[in-house]
């Protein structure tokens, strides 16, 4: 299985637009890692998470074929996540596509802002409302929507993805798991785990982690054997606000067994 991380900014990018902060001045100096766009990951060419404004950007840079794309899971509809405007590019009248329809899953608030975005245009979505701890095949995988602790005005989604015997925990954004959550990890076996400190070394653990959250997620899933042998751990969505350069959060997960995950970083399963 091929893990494509598209972007693993949270929602203002590093460099962010406008700001002149510290970390951003030097993200413009230093360049490479450092440049971080809205996160996404894709998987297999086939299965995407989320669908952020720079999806257009990563298509280019990467050479993706979004028609290859079969199915798309969204987490939530904060606009770095779910950008549904750009979802009527593929509608009829803005793009020519084959037959196969692209299929979205998600929760109530991300849906009707496709379906909103899409409103008068024809198209070929497919759209499958989840509810959390509920198994649904997809066309390419097995998915089981988990609750986030993110943002209490709508329900927020974690996946755990089951790809031909192979499983994934995508894991923002969300703070400290809700306890369901937790629950119902206890007995699984996980080959990837992906997570989110956007936080950085804050005390605040609700809504996104920070560094000890994350740390403390390992930890649990190493007591609890959630991990596979061999499993990895990846940290992604990060903040400018955080103060952290790629170095820096190298620094502090690399001793821990957790990769920092940057734009354009593959792993295979």
């Amino acid at each position: 299985m091929k893990v494509h991380f598209l972007g693993t900014a949270a929602y203002e990018g590093i460099p962010s637009l406008f700001c002149q902060c510290s970390t951003c001045h030097q993200a413009r100096e230093r360049g490479g890692r450092n440049i971080r766009t809205r996160t996404s990951v894709m998987i297999d060419e086939v299965l995407k998470v989320d669908f952020p404004p720079d999806t257009l950007y990563h298509s280019l840079k990467y050479g993706i074929d979004m028609n290859n794309v079969q199915d798309l899971l969204i987490t939530h509809s904060h606009s770095d996540h779910l950008y549904a405007e750009d979802m009527g590019i593929r509608a009829k009248g803005y793009a020519q596509f084959g037959n196969k329809p692209l299929h979205v899953y998600g929760h109530e608030i991300p849906l009707q802002r496709c379906q909103q975005a899409l409103n008068g245009l024809s198209h070929n979505y497919n759209f499958h409302r989840v509810d959390p701890f509920k198994s649904i095949k997809t066309q390419t995988a097995t998915i089981v929507p988990l609750l986030a602790d993110h943002d209490p005005n709508e329900t927020c989604l974690l996946y755990y993805i089951d790809k031909e015997g192979t499983t994934i925990l995508y894991g923002n954004d969300s703070g400290w798991f809700p306890e369901q959550t937790w629950n119902w990890l206890k007995d699984k076996q996980l080959d990837l785990v992906i997570l989110e400190c956007t936080t950085g070394y804050s005390s605040n653990r609700n809504n996104h982690m920070n560094v000890e959250a994350v740390l403390e997620t390992k930890t649990w899933m190493v007591d609890n054997n959630v991990l596979k042998l061999g499993a990895q751990v990846v940290v992604t969505h990060f903040s400018h606000n955080a103060g952290l350069l790629h170095e820096d959060l190298t620094e502090i997960f690399t001793p821990a067994g957790i990769q920092v995950a940057y734009d354009g970083l593959v792993i295979q399963l």
